[in-house]
């Protein structure tokens, strides 16, 4: 019996490489742009969420104080602008963490902030809260009330303990 000589298969081998390795490529393009569609997608969704919770609590207060003028009834917690920017998401955490914490103040007379301000300024100015396994320190620059709304501004920084 005799055995073709290889050289005849040689031409069949190389195409039948490339073609697996354009295979292999393709597969790892396209996972690539999956994975990137797919945190964008997860991306809105946290920050769709985080939204959704703030405005269920938002219209639960406006329910129940609609008819008091002078009353906190709506929070909004903001944060200025940092040298080294950090994750949006992180940052949406951090003041929805923050907004349940004031949520104490919510239907609190306007006229009685001044003690309110102070009690919250000590108990929330350098407070640590932990998002993602990482530490994160807030400092609170401004409380302002506008007919009805607590808009509070903070400094995020990460935290670093000793």
């Amino acid at each position: 019996m005799r055995v073709p000589p290889f050289k005849r298969f040689r031409p069949f081998s190389q195409l039948a490489s490339i073609f697996v390795l354009g295979m292999v490529i393709g597969s790892v393009m396209y996972n690539g742009i999956f994975h990137a569609s797919y945190n964008n997608l997860w991306l809105k969704y946290q920050d769709l969420r985080i939204q959704i919770e703030q405005y269920e609590e938002d219209i639960k207060t406006l329910k129940k104080y609609n008819k008091q003028q002078t009353v906190i009834k709506e929070i909004r917690a903001r944060a200025e602008q940092q040298d080294p920017p950090l994750d949006s998401i992180v940052v949406k955490e951090i003041l929805l963490k923050l907004s349940n914490d004031l949520d104490v103040l919510r239907g609190r007379s306007v006229f009685e902030i001044d003690t309110d301000n102070k009690i919250t300024r000590s108990l929330l100015n350098g407070k640590i809260y932990t998002v993602r396994d990482k530490e994160y320190e807030i400092q609170i620059k401004t409380m302002l009330i506008l007919e009805g709304v607590l808009q509070v501004w903070v400094e995020i920084t990460v935290s670093v303990r000793s």
